[in-house]
């Protein structure tokens, strides 16, 4: 098994880096590919796996949460720490190249000495690197989902753009969620051409139940049979619109799951894989309940933890996303057991790692016919305009803030999405910075007269999908955001009854459960909403400011956590 030591050889390495007065140049003579990629190979099969890349192909801005609540037995558990006490737990150094990575701390500062992460060329080189020295019988390349969707180019060439990159990235099998977005004939349309498996063992047919993708891939490796699992998003036709996807029916399906882990094990696998995008706490209780899993390579909620969690015999890893990092598990089989591990989450360093060539000249390709638009400035932000954190973020304030002017709303309402970049105060704001916070197929911004009563039990639905203690009732998302309005809420309440205060903020007043409210908000799962793409008004309102500054939003009051 992997040593404290081991994990945290990156951070150890750097934590001197992170003092003041550093600069950006010493940074990168300091922190090299070759120590990012150091790592001690270990048995006889090394899964890779990346996730929530959010068609992202350049390297990334990106702030981790500095508030992740955990309800029931997950409260205080990682990944439900943040910042310092992130740090702290993991044992990593503050400002160094790992704490910048991993936690929200001192996040401006030590952008200004690591600069950006990730990219698709430099972790083509990682993957690369990893199978030359590893030997590629030995390794299994797998993708977590949530790939094609996330920018200006994956939205205006359905995914293509990302597709084609991921096409040289190769790895050996997908699953999904908001893939299918895109809708039932694209996703279809797409997956029959890649060239490698598309895996979801729990979307059925509506007519027959019958299966629409493949449930399991074996691989022989290293002498090894290993069975990957897919398992597909559970609610997206709740959290996405099943308009998109009406004749698949999806859920978690664990008698399935336990149905293709025996089949796979009486055709010889030795080591089962569940490839999930479920998210962390689902796949945690999923781990407890589920015999004969090996490893689980958890997605969707943008998890990035340093250190394998071990639920009884299963090892659950989570990537992060954006492209941020790759992790690398290691895993010595003998028989029908896995023996021992060591694993390492390797964060792609822009300045330190080389790009691959074939992949950069894939990426300038997909993006030339967009790269006058996605340059173009818009404004400047005077404020870290962050999207991640459980309650509010304030790139999501400014998306509020221009849902609610330019569509002269009393109150908007913006979705918890966790996908989006980041930017430091100073930057310019670019199109594609707005489109990276906004980029889906269903962005109309529609406008509408609500009730408070009504407005109350939208925050109460969604609050519970949040904040739900069972973990396969909660969908991984984070609290709706709002403009023009107030709250109280209180996680440790059953549903219906965690939403109280509820104030108007222009007026100073209460909501009135019996008064309708102008509201506006986008990514309405509802079919043929109308309202302009949220994007339009986003830049629109940004365009007029010329400089954005967003105040502490401190409207609304968390308790119970």
């Amino acid at each position: 098994m992997i040593t404290r030591r081991e994990i945290l050889q990156v951070g150890a390495a750097t934590a001197a880096l992170g003092v003041s007065g550093f600069s950006r140049a010493m940074a990168q003579q300091r922190l090299t590919q070759e120590q990012l990629l150091q790592f001690d190979g270990f048995g006889n099969i090394t899964l890779l796996h990346m996730a929530d890349l959010h068609g992202q192909l350049l390297p990334v801005t990106l702030r981790e949460p500095s508030q992740n609540i955990g309800v029931g037995e997950a409260r205080g558990k990682p990944p439900h720490i943040t910042g310092a006490e992130f740090l702290k737990h993991f044992g990593i150094a503050p400002r160094s190249a790992q704490a910048y990575a991993l936690a929200s701390e001192d996040f401006a500062a030590l952008t200004k000495t690591y600069g950006r992460i990730g990219g698709l060329d430099r972790m083509a080189t990682v993957v690369k690197a990893v199978r030359a020295s590893r030997g590629a019988d030995r390794v299994l390349m797998l993708d977590g989902g949530d790939t094609w969707q996330g920018s200006l180019t994956s939205n205006r060439t359905k995914g293509q753009d990302v597709v084609d990159c991921m096409n040289l990235l190769k790895p050996d099998a997908m699953t999904g969620h908001w893939e299918f977005t895109y809708g039932e004939a694209r996703v279809k349309e797409i997956v029959g051409k890649l060239d490698f498996p598309f895996l979801a063992l729990n979307i059925r047919d509506t007519e027959w139940q019958e299966p629409v993708f493949d449930a399991y891939k074996i691989f022989d490796k290293g002498g090894v049979k290993v069975a990957v699992l897919g398992e597909a998003f559970a609610y997206t036709p709740v959290a996405n619109p099943r308009w998109m996807i009406p004749k698949w029916s999806f859920g978690i399906r664990e008698e399935d799951i336990r149905t293709n882990v025996a089949k796979a094990r009486k055709e010889g696998a030795q080591l089962v894989v569940l490839l999930s995008h479920n998210g962390f706490d689902c796949d945690r209780k999923l781990a407890s309940r589920v015999d004969g899993i090996d490893v689980i390579l958890t997605a969707h909620t943008h998890d990035a933890l340093p250190e394998v969690v071990k639920v009884g015999k299963t090892l659950l890893v989570a990537s992060g996303s954006h492209g941020k990092f790759i992790s690398r598990l290691d895993v010595e089989v003998k028989g029908m057991e896995v023996a021992g591990f060591r694993y390492k989450l390797i964060p792609l360093f822009a300045d330190a790692i080389a790009p691959d060539a074939e992949m950069s000249a894939m990426i300038a390709k997909v993006r030339a016919p967009f790269a006058k638009e996605l340059s173009r400035v818009v404004g400047r932000t005077e404020t870290t305009l962050y999207r991640r954190g459980t309650m509010a973020g304030t790139f999501d304030d400014l998306i509020c803030d221009a849902i609610t002017t330019e569509r002269d709303a009393e109150i908007s309402l913006s979705p918890g999405f966790r996908w989006g970049t980041s930017l430091t105060a100073g930057s310019d704001i670019t199109v594609e910075d707005i489109h990276n916070a906004s980029a889906m197929t269903y962005p109309q911004v529609y406008r509408q007269a609500m009730s408070g009563a009504r407005l109350k039990e939208v925050l109460e639905d969604v609050a519970d999908n949040s904040f739900n203690p069972d973990p396969y009732y909660a969908q991984g998302g984070d609290m709706v955001r709002s403009g023009g309005l107030g709250y109280t809420l209180d996680v440790s309440k059953p549903m219906g009854a965690r939403i109280s205060g509820m104030t108007h903020l222009k007026s100073g007043k209460p909501i009135e459960a019996g008064r309708d409210y102008t509201v506006a908000g986008w990514a309405s799962v509802n079919e043929g909403t109308e309202g302009p793409p949220v994007w339009d008004l986003i830049e629109k309102h940004i365009a007029r400011l010329k400089t954005v500054k967003i105040e502490p939003n401190t409207s609304i009051k968390v308790v119970g956590a």
